[in-house]
């Protein structure tokens, strides 16, 4: 209620003249009237008060003037009504003159305040319908994709506000052949747009435009005009990160490709349609330079027919006009359009396919030319324009996965072949001592024995001595048998797996339970892994686990072999506190298995090995080539 009684006071609009004298003259004379009724109880010269809330009043409503002129004729009421003599305008005694002065100074004084108080009021009150104005310019300005299609609207928004009939915002200048008065609209020494006023704007609308519109519009405008820019730049923004988006796609799909080992044919033509599907293209082949033509290893068409895609395997000549020959002389992104006459069995192909326009992208593996991606376009209007970076690097990234393909199987290939070689050195240093060194121990002891035989009875104490040295010779027969079978055991070679763990759990310091299936003949690098897997096993558990029983389990798991080890004992395996464990992991995936290790002071260690039994072998992509 506070608050809508101090709005009606203080409301901008004033109200009509003649009200305000009707209103003031009323003011006048309920204030004599209650006055009077108060005279009773309180002397007349404490009663001016009464007469200044009328000029309070007024002075707020109606502005200074009006305020004056209700001040002046509540000073005769007063001095009529409540100065003595009473009912008469003259002051009777000399003293009783100063009220009147001092209730106009205080009457001037409270009509000037509430005056000014109204002036600020309406200063405020335009402030705030100025910022409301600039918010609902922004809306309009701000939150539109075309700016030039905002500008009437806003134009609309702007004139009903400040009353001004035809008041236009362009972005361009006024014409000369146009009247009106144009306010030139810069940001930061840039000219954004022009505030066009009508003929006949009251100056106090033109000032008030100039001093308060202005600054707002023309940070509007810049604002607007940044956000434009800013759209634009989104948009191109969406567009490369959904381009992005879609390489990548496409590069985790071939990747994944890479990694499961599929056939080289397979891959290339993965990579043939990715690129395809990202260009939009009706042909896509992937070549390889051999010596004097080019073999076609991936291809692709979005076409039906066998007849549209390059045959695998097919090859092309390099002495004829093609983009494969340009590409193999400069090493460089070539396009080229059409073929005219040209002859040769390429421009052949070309003709019959319809193609208008062909990008070629060399292939580089390990910074050597190993081939080239042909992507083929039929449309009348090229459909690669700006296109060649594109096809670049996905190119590159392509000749990256085939690097990374033939570093892997370089890599198994190497590991295979170090794993075989450490096999047969164990092997042969099994055999020289079991042929060499062993062989000539038993026969030195053989000739000590006879010796010892040969002696004569009194020589009793040169027997003991020989009887000794024989027994000591055995012993180190014994512990280079020993050697040599955990070097390589010859009954792995001979018995197979089975017999070899059963053993290996013999010779164990702890108590052993074996569930050995029988498994089929394994090849040999695959009996000589698991041997070595469980030998090394046991003899973590035997020195670190502190267990009471090891459970070995070997068995087949479809097309692989599995090995499981599992102990009671104290855990705390891990792959970090040693090379045991690693160079066990090392050996099984060289054989394409794979070795898991589960450990916890709870349930002990259990070791788990899957070896398949056929190799499938690592498709390797030559890289021999001009």
């Amino acid at each position: 209620m506070r608050e809508r009684l101090l709005s009606l006071l203080l409301r901008t609009k004033r109200p009509p003249l003649w009200l305000g004298i009707i209103c003031g003259a009323l003011c006048i004379a309920a204030e004599a009237v209650l006055s009077l009724f108060l005279e009773r109880v309180t002397p007349g010269d404490f009663l001016g008060g009464i007469y200044l809330l009328g000029v309070l009043l007024i002075s707020i409503q109606w502005g200074l003037g009006l305020g004056l002129a209700t001040l002046a004729g509540s000073a005769v009421a007063f001095n009529y009504f409540n100065l003595p003599p009473e009912w008469s305008f003259s002051y009777g005694t000399r003293g009783l003159w100063t009220p009147i002065p001092i209730f106009l100074i205080v009457g001037f004084a409270i009509s000037s305040i509430a005056a000014l108080v109204r002036s600020l009021n309406i200063e405020a009150e335009n402030r705030r319908h100025e910022v409301d104005l600039t918010a609902q310019l922004a809306h309009v300005l701000l939150r539109t994709k075309d700016l030039k299609a905002a500008l009437p609207p806003a134009s609309r928004l702007l004139a009903r506000a400040m009353e001004a009939p035809n008041l236009e915002i362009r972005l361009e200048e006024l014409s000369e052949e146009e009247h009106g008065e144009a306010l030139p609209l810069v940001e930061n020494g840039v000219r954004v747009g022009t505030l066009v006023l009508p003929a006949g704007v009251p100056e106090p609308v033109r000032r008030r435009l100039r001093e308060r519109m202005v600054p707002s519009l023309e940070a509007l405008l810049r604002a607007a005009r940044d956000r434009e820019n800013t759209e634009t730049v989104l948009a191109s923004s969406r567009d490369e990160i959904h381009r992005i988006a879609q390489e990548q796609a496409a590069l985790r799909r071939v990747a994944t490709l890479v990694a499961r080992g599929i056939s080289s044919a397979e891959l290339f033509n993965a990579v043939a349609f990715e690129m395809g599907s990202l260009m939009k293209a009706d042909h896509v082949a992937i070549n390889r330079y051999d010596p004097g033509h080019v073999t076609v290893l991936g291809s692709w068409s979005w076409q039906d027919g066998t007849e549209k895609v390059l045959p695998l395997g097919s090859r092309w000549p390099l002495n004829e006009v093609s983009v494969s020959a340009t590409v193999l002389k400069t090493g460089r992104l070539t396009r080229r359009g059409s073929y005219g006459q040209s002859g040769g069995k390429i421009a052949t192909w070309v003709r019959k396919m319809g193609v208008t326009s062909t990008v070629g992208s060399p292939i580089i593996v390990d910074g050597s030319l190993w081939g080239v991606m042909l992507v083929f376009s039929s449309a009348r209007k090229p459909r690669f324009e700006g296109a060649e970076e594109r096809i670049m690097d996905f190119t590159e990234l392509v000749a990256t996965a085939i690097s990374n393909a033939q570093a892997r199987a370089d890599l198994a290939s190497s590991r295979a072949r170090v794993v075989a070689a450490a096999d047969e050195t164990r092997r042969r240093i099994e055999r020289d001592l079991h042929d060499g060194a062993q062989q000539r121990l038993v026969s030195l002891g053989l000739e000590l024995r006879a010796v010892e035989d040969g002696l004569p009875p009194p020589m009793t104490e040169l027997r003991e001595q020989l009887s000794r040295a024989v027994q000591g010779l055995n012993g180190v027969v014994n512990d280079l048998q020993e050697l040599s079978r955990g070097i390589h055991p010859a009954i792995l070679s001979k018995g197979g797996l089975v017999p070899a763990l059963k053993a290996l759990a013999r010779r164990s310091a702890l108590p052993i339970e074996l569930e050995l299936e029988s498994v089929p003949p394994l090849p040999e690098h695959v009996e000589v892994a698991l041997y070595y897997t469980a030998a090394e096993a046991l003899t973590n558990v035997a020195k670190h686990a502190n267990a009471s029983v090891v459970h070995v389990t070997l068995g087949m798991a479809g097309a692989a072999v599995r090995l499981s080890i599992r102990d009671d004992g104290c855990g705390g395996a891990d792959y970090g506190k040693g090379s045991g464990l690693i160079g066990l992991r090392d050996r099984v995936e060289t054989l394409g298995g794979r070795l898991r290790v589960a450990s916890s002071a709870e349930e002990g260690t259990s070791l788990s090995v899957v070896i398949p039994i056929v190799m499938t072998p690592i498709e390797t992509v030559s890289a021999d080539h001009p």
